[in-house]
């Protein structure tokens, strides 16, 4: 496993939609692992998408259990090729990225959602998610489609704020890895 590097808006790649795995190979489940591990390395990430890391696969990884805004959850939810089937309600929420390290904002999102996804041995499932966990979801699954927390706001103007700090760690190792991600 490898703790990779992070892209940073507005780095190109983070705005183009990414395809679907049609399999869970090898190289797909060390970039789950890889993911699981820089999600785990940065302080208080409860989510990172394949494009962040700049993989070109429909693959995501959340975990809010030690989140302080988390009310109970699923623990490590593995996405393989999401997609929201259903949603209820909408809440606003102060979302903030590793890829858009200087900022947060206010985000519309539903409030409950229910997902259909492959798991890392390609089993389709299909779950309720509710709270911050279905918020972090969203957001994951929208860095799969293309999309930044920030095309989301609706006034760039009073919805957008400075972040007063976000700490990054250098990562280990960095730029020793040599894996080859899809």
């Amino acid at each position: 496993m490898a703790i990779l590097p992070i892209r940073i808006f507005p780095d190109p790649f983070l705005k183009t939609p990414t395809p679907v795995v049609e399999t869970v190979t090898p190289k797909v489940s060390r970039l789950l692992d890889d993911l699981v591990e820089t999600m785990r390395y940065h302080p208080r990430c409860v989510g990172l998408a394949a494009p962040q890391v700049g993989a070109r696969a429909r693959v995501a990884v959340v975990d809010v259990t030690a989140h302080p805004k988390a009310s109970g959850s699923h623990g490590l939810v593995v996405l393989v090729n999401p997609s929201i089937v259903a949603w209820e309600g909408d809440v606003i929420q102060r979302e903030g990225c590793l890829s858009v390290s200087d900022l947060t904002g206010n985000v519309r999102r539903a409030a409950r959602v229910r997902v259909e996804a492959s798991d890392r041995a390609g089993k389709l499932w299909m779950r309720w998610f509710e709270g911050f966990e279905a918020i972090a979801i969203q957001h994951e699954i929208d860095h799969l489609d293309g999309k930044l927390f920030l095309d989301r706001v609706t006034n760039v103007k009073t919805d957008v704020f400075q972040r007063k700090r976000y700490w990054f760690p250098p990562p280990r190792g960095a730029g020793e890895s040599t894996v080859d991600r899809p």
